[in-house]
């Protein structure tokens, strides 16, 4: 009996490899792979209780904040040696450090390996120095990929017309998936008046501000309705919005502010439309969640966020960085019937369902996975 594959998967933290990536796991598990996961340990290491067969390797060098070369060398280095001891069969590159130096290293030690681009964040988004070093980083390590799987069509081809990477190599699927299951749709209606909510890191790049311009517009104009707001400060992230701002906002009665919360389904329960007005996304996993259970979305016509939505079936897509425009899809969707916002959440649940259920990506990126492994 031949052995079995070895498959290891790596990601910048153990949050990432449990919110996102689990069902891949459980796939390569399910095909009789032996999976090892390498990624900084917190407190998301619990998952290994549901998955006692997969090998959990602490990365001590990876800091998914710094900009330091030394300390990206030590990050090859750790990678390489590690790799070399594990000996996989193919290695799966998530997020920008596995990337770029996970993918340096399994070149050096002659593994193959794919690079997953789950997202360009703010290093993209915002042109700089930043962007032109990652930009050259990526062409450089393509060469040593076996493909590049995108989470949305936009950055593939923005890769593609950037000569980042041959077009050959690269190839695109839905997001990572939503647990349909988990995000079960409710039959309720919302009593009172209409809540809107965002849900997300509070960063200018994910559209927190115009989501705040708009609340105070409709509270200027008298109309009833209230702003939900979920989601904590990213201190390391440059995008992220002033202290003191989210403060005026609260004070000023303009949006309700409820913090970071673990489980986001009761107030996606409780909420009329999900808004999430980002510049650019790989694929809005909230979005997902919000029509998973049958809600509404507002989202902007940029990378990701626009494969979510078919325009007024499932919600409203806007410009990106337009509180006007927001404001025009919000009142909008204030004057659907009851009626007419069920049909739209229905309509977001059967898209989850068939076009973005998490047993669906599991499925292509396992295809995509046996195509390398032969």
């Amino acid at each position: 009996m031949e052995p079995a594959k070895i498959i290891a998967i790596v990601a910048n933290s153990t949050w990432n490899i449990y919110n996102f990536r689990l069902n891949v796991i459980r796939k390569c598990i399910e095909n009789g792979y032996k999976v090892y996961v390498l990624a900084p340990i917190d407190a998301y290491i619990e998952y290994k209780e549901n998955y006692p067969e997969v090998t959990h390797i602490n990365l001590r060098a990876l800091d998914r904040d710094s900009t330091n070369p030394i300390k990206d060398l030590l990050l090859i280095e750790e990678l390489r040696r590690k790799y070399k001891r594990i000996k996989p069969d193919l290695i799966i590159h998530y997020t920008h450090k596995p990337n770029i130096f996970g993918t340096m290293a399994s070149a050096i030690n002659g593994y193959k390996s794919i690079s997953v681009i789950t997202g360009l964040g703010y290093s993209f988004i915002n042109r700089g120095i930043i962007n032109v070093i990652t930009e050259n980083l990526y062409k450089f390590v393509s060469k040593y990929n076996e493909l590049m799987v995108f989470e949305n069509t936009d950055d593939k081809e923005m890769f593609v017309e950037k000569n980042l990477i041959s077009r050959e190599k690269t190839v695109s699927v839905k997001g990572c998936g939503v647990d349909t299951v988990y995000y079960k749709a409710q039959d309720n209606e919302v009593e009172g008046p209409l809540v809107f909510t965002f849900i997300g890191r509070l960063l200018k790049d994910k559209g927190i501000q115009e989501f705040a311009g708009a609340a105070s517009w409709f509270k200027k104009q008298g109309k009833d309705a209230r702003f939900l707001v979920l989601g904590d400060f990213d201190p390391e992230n440059p995008s992220t919005i002033d202290r003191d701002e989210l403060l005026s906002w609260i004070s000023e009665d303009i949006i309700d502010y409820k913090g970071f919360v673990n489980d986001v389904r009761p107030i996606i329960a409780q909420s009329s439309c999900i808004v999430l007005p980002s510049y650019r996304e790989g694929m809005p996993r909230i979005i997902l969640e919000a029509m998973s259970m049958g809600k509404p979305v507002i989202t902007t016509l940029t990378a990701g966020c626009r494969e979510t939505v078919v325009d007024d079936k499932n919600g409203f897509l806007v410009q990106t960085k337009d509180t006007k425009d927001l404001i025009r899809a919000m009142e909008e969707f204030t004057g659907l019937s009851e009626t007419e916002r069920k049909a739209m959440g229905n309509e977001g649940h059967k898209l989850a369902e068939t076009q973005f259920s998490d047993t669906i990506i599991a499925e292509e990126i396992f295809s995509i996975i046996s195509s390398v492994v032969k």
